[in-house]
């Protein structure tokens, strides 16, 4: 889904970041890439959650990062109708709007959490696609405090990091839709890995932030609910 406003955002920032860091390569969820890409890319989501922007709810999201090296450096995300916004730089914390740091929740054990859950996918072998994120949701059902499903992924990642969600498990991994969250989660103190444990990067496939006392128990629950 696309509206006008996708791409009015993203064709504004493009032109705005191209004469300020003609150096730095783009690349914008709804119009690819631009310029080199070797070392620095601005990586954009214009507004993420378009469906939820489309009829009126407030839960979305323009997410800017700065990658480096396949890793995010710089993240800025703005929840506009919320009037939020939050700012990660590497080894300087995560911040909100008023230049308050903000830190991952302290919750220990699932059954204590709220976990936040990517969309269920559609088109094309969804149903092949959603059988992990239903086995998930049914285990979270039974094993959380409360199970969320937000409709976007910078929403998702920039709450776990102020402590609002205590985890966010997407089961896919777009760079516009996460570079910017995931390092604000992790300047905030979270642990975001991909779906095998390691180091969250753009090239993973699936998107786990959790506080640190959490992410054994989260990723031993993927790990039974994709086997089911």
């Amino acid at each position: 889904m696309v509206s006008e406003v996708d791409l009015s955002v993203e064709r504004a920032v493009r032109a705005y970041l191209n004469e300020n860091t003609p150096a730095i390569g783009f690349l914008g969820e709804e119009e690819g890439r631009a310029g080199a890409v070797d070392d620095l890319l601005w990586v954009l989501d214009p507004v993420d959650g378009t469906a939820n922007f489309v009829r009126g709810l407030p839960l979305c999201a323009v997410s800017l990062a700065l990658v480096s090296r396949r890793k995010p450096v710089l993240g800025v995300i703005a929840l506009p109708f919320l009037q939020e916004q939050y700012v990660g730089l590497t080894g300087e914390g995560a911040h909100d709007a008023f230049g308050r740091r903000i830190r991952v929740s302290g919750t220990s054990g699932l059954v204590n959490a709220i976990v936040a859950l990517g969309d269920y996918a559609v088109g094309p072998n969804a149903a092949a696609r959603n059988r992990a994120r239903l086995a998930i949701t049914e285990l979270l059902a039974h094993r959380a405090q409360r199970v969320r499903m937000l409709g976007s992924a910078a929403v998702d990642l920039v709450w776990t990091a102020a402590g609002r969600l205590d985890a966010s498990v997407m089961l896919s991994n777009k760079p516009w839709d996460t570079a910017a969250g995931v390092l604000i989660a992790r300047e905030a103190g979270a642990h975001v890995v991909d779906r095998d444990g390691s180091p969250h990067t753009v090239d993973s496939t699936a998107t786990l932030a959790a506080a640190p006392t959490l992410l054994d128990d989260l990723l031993a629950l993927v790990r039974e609910a994709e086997r089911a």
